[in-house]
Formats: C-alpha cells, sequence, structure tokens
C-alpha cells in the first residue's frame, strides 16, 4: 500500500509540472471574496465548494513564477453529459482576453511599419470605411485610442452566433447589417475625450489588419503570434474546426443548463474568437513579461511592449490592449457560457483561469485572490463599510432595466439590501456605499443610480456601462 501511495503521489506531482503540493493545496482552499464587510471575519473557501455552490462545471489553472510555470490543473467537467473531465489541454473560450492578443498582433505590424499607432484608422482599411461625422471633424479614430478604448466608438460586446445560425462578414457586423445581430459601430463621442470600453472598435482594428496583410485573421493570429509565443493549442477559428471540437469545453449558464449547440461562434475575432488554454495564456504572459524587461523578443521589442503597458488617456488604468494596475497588467473575458481572466505581474509572477460557465468570472477572482496570498503579492480583499437604509427607501431603486450585451436586469430589494439579478449572470447582493452608490461583495464595478431633473430614476451606471430603466 505504502508504494502504490508512493506512486499515486509522485503521478500527483508530475501532473503538477514539480510545483510544491503546499503551495497548490493552499490556492485550492484559500478562495477569498473580492470585498469584505468592514468589521466582519475574512472567510476562505475550496475551489470545491465554490464551483458548487456558482454551478460551475469546469476550472482550468495554469500558475507563473519566476517567469515559468509552475503548475497548471484542471477540476471538474469540460461537458458534463459526456462526463469529459478538464485536463490542462482543454480549450476554453477566451471572450475578450482575445483583445490584448491581437493587440500584440496589431503591435508587430507597428513594428513592421504597416500600421501606425497614431494615423487615422481609415487609412488602413480598404474593405469599409468608418463613416466620418461631426466627432471626428478634428480628432481621428487611432489604433491607439482603440486599443485604448478611447476612440469614441460604440458596441461595447458582442453576444455571438448559436450553432446554426448564420454568419455575417465582418464588415456586414460593422455596419449592423442582417445577418449581423448588433448594432453598427460608429463614433458618437469625440475620439480621445473618453474612457468606453468598445469589441467595435477591436472589430474594425481586426479587418484593418487583414485588409493590410492580405490574411484572414486566424492565420495572421498564429503566424504573428500564437507560433512564436508557443501558443501551440491556441486559434482563433471562428467557427471551431470539427478537429477540434472534441477537447474544447461546452459552455454552461448560471443556472447550470448548457448552451445550446455547446458553444457560440464569434466572427468578431480580435474583440471575442480566442479558443486557448491556461498554460497557453501563461506562456504569452511570460513572453510579455520576459520582453519588458529585455529578456526575449520572440514576438515584439522591449521599447514596444513598454508601450503597451503605459497608461494611456484613461481613468481606468488601461494601457493598449491590457488594464493596468501598480503589480499587474491584466484582462478578463466573458463569451456564452464561458468566463476566465489572467493577471501578469512585472516580476515573473501570475495566474490564469478559465471556466466553463456564466458564473465563473466570480470563482476566477476569488481563485486569484488565493493566489496572491499564497505567492507573495499585495492584491488582497477591499474591505467596505455598508450602509443601512430603511426598506422603503431601497423599495425606489427596485424595478426592471436593461443593459447593452446583458439584456434585461432587475433590481429587488432583500431586507437591508439590493439584490441584483439577470438571465445572463446570476444574481449579486448589493450594499449601500453611499445614497445611490452600491457595491458586491464579488468586486464587480460599482452600481451608481442616474435621476432626472425631477428625481425620478432613470437607470444605473455600472463600470462606464449604462443602464435604462425600463419599469
Amino acid at each position: 500500500m505504502k508504494r502504490i501511495a508512493f506512486l499515486i503521489a509522485t503521478l500527483y506531482a508530475i501532473a503538477l509540472d514539480g510545483a510544491p503540493l503546499d503551495q497548490v493545496a493552499a490556492v485550492e482552499n484559500g478562495l477569498l471574496s473580492p470585498v469584505v464587510l468592514k468589521g466582519q471575519p475574512v472567510a476562505h473557501y475550496t475551489i470545491a465548494e465554490r464551483m458548487k455552490a456558482l454551478k460551475v462545471p469546469g476550472v482550468s489553472i495554469a500558475v507563473i513564477d519566476n517567469y515559468g510555470i509552475e503548475w497548471a490543473k484542471g477540476y471538474g467537467y469540460a461537458d458534463i453529459a459526456l462526463k469529459r473531465p478538464v485536463d490542462k489541454s482543454t480549450l476554453f473560450q477566451a471572450g475578450s482576453i482575445s483583445k490584448p492578443v491581437a493587440a500584440v498582433a496589431a503591435m508587430t505590424l507597428v513594428e513592421n511599419d504597416k500600421l501606425r499607432l497614431d494615423d487615422d484608422i481609415n487609412n488602413f482599411l480598404k474593405s469599409w470605411e468608418l463613416p466620418e461625422n461631426q466627432f471626428t471633424k478634428e480628432n481621428k479614430v487611432t489604433l491607439r485610442r482603440i486599443m485604448s478604448h478611447s476612440a469614441g466608438l460604440t458596441v461595447h460586446g458582442f453576444p455571438g452566433y448559436p450553432a446554426g445560425e448564420p454568419l455575417p462578414t465582418i464588415p456586414q457586423i460593422l455596419d449592423g447589417a442582417k445577418p449581423a445581430n448588433t448594432q453598427a459601430v460608429r463614433v458618437d463621442v469625440v475620439p480621445g475625450t473618453l474612457w468606453r470600453y468598445s469589441g467595435g472598435g477591436y472589430t474594425i482594428m481586426q479587418l484593418a489588419m487583414s485588409d493590410l496583410t492580405g490574411e484572414d485573421f486566424p492565420g495572421l493570429m498564429k503566424r504573428l503570434v500564437l507560433s512564436k509565443a508557443g501558443m501551440n493549442e491556441s486559434t482563433y477559428e471562428n467557427p471551431l474546426p470539427t478537429k477540434l471540437s472534441g477537447t474544447a469545453a461546452t459552455g454552461y449558464h448560471t443556472n447550470g443548463s448548457a448552451v445550446p449547440g455547446r458553444y457560440h461562434t464569434y466572427p468578431e475575432m480580435a474583440a471575442a474568437g480566442l479558443w486557448t488554454t491556461p498554460s497557453d495564456l501563461a506562456r504569452f504572459g511570460i513572453e510579455m513579461q520576459m520582453s519588458r524587461e529585455g529578456r526575449s523578443n520572440k514576438v515584439l521589442k522591449r521599447i514596444t511592449v513598454e508601450e503597451m503597458l503605459k497608461e494611456q488617456k484613461s481613468p481606468w488604468g488601461f494601457g493598449l490592449g491590457f488594464a493596468l494596475s501598480p503589480n499587474w497588467f491584466a484582462h478578463d473575458g466573458a463569451d456564452d457560457g464561458f468566463q476566465a481572466l489572467f493577471g501578469f505581474s512585472f516580476d515573473g509572477k501570475g495566474i490564469v483561469v478559465m471556466t466553463n460557465s456564466d458564473n465563473g468570472g466570480r470563482l476566477a477572482r476569488e481563485i486569484e485572490l488565493a493566489f496572491a496570498a499564497v505567492y507573495g503579492l499585495p492584491e488582497k480583499p477591499q474591505e467596505r463599510e455598508a450602509i443601512r437604509f430603511p426598506a422603503d427607501t431601497l423599495q425606489k431603486f427596485a424595478g426592471e432595466y436593461t443593459m447593452p450585451v446583458l439584456g434585461r436586469i432587475s433590481l429587488r430589494t432583500v431586507g437591508d439590501h439590493l439584490r441584483l439579478s439577470g438571465d445572463s449572470f446570476g444574481s449579486y447582493e448589493l450594499y449601500s456605499a453611499a445614497d445611490v452608490k452600491f457595491f458586491a461583495l464579488e468586486g464587480i464595478p460599482d452600481l451608481t443610480i442616474t435621476v432626472d431633473e425631477h428625481g425620478s430614476i432613470t437607470g444605473f451606471s455600472a463600470g462606464g456601462v449604462e443602464a435604462k430603466r425600463t419599469r
């Protein structure tokens, strides 16, 4: 029996790439909420507990230490019906994590003087042209502004196309023409004056890159980034080729039901179309980390990476393709039935978490905080104080709202707080931070109620996105 136990332990260590098992266990058992209430004890959770509570079927993790992948591991199921487990090679949809990888490819074209950061993007488009209007008379839409979400462009994100539905061309998507399922991408704010997240902008960038090179976007991304960074299991191909379908996870909604057809297709590939694994994204992150220090230039030069990780005109700490903080460069992502995140430190550490659930972002954030605690990074839960309001005061906020991409949302009173819920993301308990501002323990952007000149509630804003009250 001792011999068998030794062999099992040895195989387990090999599966984790030689990582110290106590560190792996500490992450697995040390999950933390992003926000804790002042005066309340800090609770720790296990990955298994949170997967069950949030109805997340599968999770895959890769951890970086000292500029290398220290361990990678899968949990749960890639497909519940088939009882197919998640492993290190299971493919997940990366959602908006597609954007920073695509931005790196765009910067290789900048290095080769095919694209320019501060020229009018129309100079590089051949098959479609962004319409000019009163907002673009003096300030133009540029690649820099697109990558930093300050180009004044519309269309926050994309819902994708269910299996079997016709797929639009990129020009059709940009013009909002059938069979596209989103509005036209247009400039409605003076470029360079406002930070506002726009997947539409990255779709314009995708078209410019293909127009310039004459290459299809998946092939271009493989040549410019994926192959060079060692992301050999990744692809931007949409629809996903049949040969890869067996290694791809099935997406699941917040109620645990599978996405019809398993997953959506995203022709908006630069914005949302990457299929990848945590280990491949970790290799991407390591290359960016090492390039920033002048220790590698497989994809980009040091000066180019430094430019990408420099904060642009943005109150949200955004560079070119990456969200920035004093310790990290990061991004998260969500496609229908999938959520993920990565965070790479400036000292050779990092984590990637990918899930096949619309609730997976919550779990990923909790795992990220456990990683930070175990690996000595300063990021930790934020302590916040909740203000108590009478139930009748809270009741005036209750109602139905609608928000781009997320669709119908409701606010309801539950005791001394509000509950935010929606078909696409489940529910969050909201606590009062001020008269019209609310926060959740999961660390989502604060929700601020908006009112008109008569004091009537018209909607709310969260993370730079506006929701309108409908009832």
